[in-house]
């Protein structure tokens, strides 16, 4: 089967665009796989992990939602906030999830934003958290292509 191309583009660069056997997103209502020749389909993704598959090699990204426009042919991610796997701060994420836990432990916000506003943050950090720490748990040869910046 002939690969699929895949960008995963935020509102500050092209975080990735290479070609990819599958794609394997956080959808708003759940994970989906998609391989070459899938059908045109526009969904909204949430914050979560997402791989794509070249071969063997599977690389990792967290992504704190947006939408992903498919083709058969063609792969578009939009997404609010995107890191390769490597590029994720560890002690960087785990200050953010621990500065947001403090913040809820502390009450309530009465400001209905604020608290959306921590609520995802913290969400965040964990799915970044989450992804860097399976990444560097799983053993081979590193990721599977570079990121195009």
């Amino acid at each position: 089967m002939s690969p699929i191309r895949c960008e995963i583009v935020t509102q500050e660069r092209v975080v990735y665009d290479q070609e990819v056997d599958m794609v394997i997103a956080p959808g708003s209502e759940g994970e989906l796989g998609i391989l070459p020749h899938h059908v045109p389909l526009l969904t909204a993704l949430a914050a979560g992990e997402l791989r794509l598959r070249l071969g063997d090699d599977e690389s990792s990204f967290a992504i704190g939602g947006g939408f992903m426009e498919v083709q058969p042919d063609h792969v578009m991610i939009l997404a609010t906030a995107a890191e390769q796997a490597d590029e994720i701060d560890i002690e960087r994420a785990e200050a953010a999830r621990e500065r947001a836990e403090r913040l809820l432990k502390e009450g309530l916000p009465s400001d209905p934003g604020r608290f959306k506003r921590i609520e995802a943050a913290l969400r965040r950090s964990r799915v970044r958290l989450r992804v860097a720490r399976r990444r560097r748990r799983r053993p081979g040869p590193g990721p599977m292509m570079e990121a195009t910046e």
